[in-house]
């Protein structure tokens, strides 16, 4: 054998080792995606506001979060810690049930965000936040409100 051809066959070689590199460094690339996609899908919720719980309601079972307005006179305790309100970003309302002890801070007329799935038309929550202060209320139902057009800025200063 030339030293022609084993110059040839070692370059040969180079490159096959290099596409074998490659593909496997591919596929590690895959199944490091395929893993982390599936890890997170149970800590992903995603937040809907009451309308668009209405208009395109979510299968039964989907954890996702929803926030809004507690509704004026909708708080019904029932018994124990178990509590049924009103949910409403001014366009549409979704009834709300929760077992547990609300935050200090909630209120009726207050905004608040919960997390839980809907079942047989009623949100079943499984964690309820409220406002932290008077003046904060949480982004997404801030920006639900402004979508809807009747968001008032506590911090802003009245005209006149």
């Amino acid at each position: 054998m030339s030293i022609k051809q084993e110059f040839r066959g070692l370059k040969g070689l180079k490159k096959q080792r290099r596409v074998q590199i490659i593909a496997l460094a591919v596929v590690a690339l895959i199944g490091s995606t395929a893993l982390i996609g599936y890890a997170m899908q149970d800590g992903i919720n995603f937040f809907r506001s009451p309308t668009q719980v209405v208009e395109d309601p979510p299968p039964e079972g989907e954890v996702f979060r929803i926030g809004g307005l507690v509704v004026d006179g909708s708080v019904k305790r029932g018994d124990g810690t178990e509590v049924a309100f009103a949910v409403t970003d001014t366009n549409a309302t979704v009834q709300v049930r929760y077992v547990g002890v609300l935050p200090d801070l909630f209120g009726e007329g207050e905004g608040m965000v919960a997390l839980g799935k809907m079942e047989a038309g009623v949100f079943q929550a499984s964690e309820v936040l409220a406002k932290h202060d008077e003046t904060y209320m949480p982004k997404e139902v801030v920006d639900a409100l402004k979508e809807q057009g009747v968001y008032k800025d506590p911090n802003a200063q009245p005209e006149g």
